[in-house]
């Protein structure tokens, strides 16, 4: 079961009292504020921090045909949970 931005929306909107709409306006102005900041690494007080990391390039191989090629450097996004949002899910 996933949680997709109709749910978040409405659990904002069940929780605070306001209204779907601006729910929903929360949210994305939210999202905008993690777009804007794409090459840095973002951190949330005791929620976790946003990480990008760059991965070298290197050598791949198909494990049917056992051909290899190669996987080009790219950049890559990780997510580091808290200490509280650990210990609150053990």
């Amino acid at each position: 079961m996933g949680l997709g931005k109709k749910d978040i929306v409405n659990n904002i909107s069940s929780k605070t009292l306001i209204s779907s709409k601006d729910s929903l306006k929360i949210l994305d102005s939210f999202l905008c504020i993690l777009k804007k900041h794409k090459n840095k690494n973002i951190k949330l007080a005791k929620f976790g921090s946003f990480l990008l990391i760059n991965t070298p390039r290197r050598i791949g191989r198909n494990p049917k045909t056992k051909k290899e090629y190669e996987i080009r450097a790219r950049k890559k996004l990780t997510f580091k949970a808290s200490n509280k949002i650990k210990s609150f899910l053990n």
